[in-house]
């Protein structure tokens, strides 16, 4: 099976990155479109949401949103990785399916496209 590669963001010190705090006006995030997942640690990490599009301005809209933010008491982290717009419906919903968001119940009704996972 054909499987895309993505390289998945990390942060200095190559250590996740805190979704809360990440320091989305860094020049790494100007035109940066792609795919993204928003998870929390604690003793049973879960993935909260997976989405798709302008990085940064996803990101900063998330911040916001309560769904995501009543998980914050367990930190919460993302990744994100750069793709090309044809391929993100069918990432997404590749990583939809795979890591099962707590958060969304929209995603791209696409042929999914496996990808490597971050962790």
């Amino acid at each position: 099976m054909y499987m895309q590669t993505l390289t998945w963001n990390k942060c200095q010190g190559n250590a996740w990155c805190p979704f809360l705090t990440v320091n989305l006006q860094h020049p790494h995030f100007q035109n940066l479109g792609g795919v993204y997942i928003i998870w929390h640690g604690g003793q049973a990490p879960a993935t909260v949401y997976v989405g798709q599009g302008n990085i940064a301005e996803r990101l900063g809209q998330h911040r916001s949103d309560p769904r995501i933010l009543q998980y914050s008491s367990w930190g919460l982290f993302v990744t994100w990785a750069s793709v090309m717009p044809t391929l993100r419906d069918g990432i997404e919903a590749f990583l939809a399916d795979k890591l099962h968001p707590k958060v969304g119940e929209a995603h791209p009704q696409a042929g999914p496209i496996t990808v490597n996972l971050p962790w």
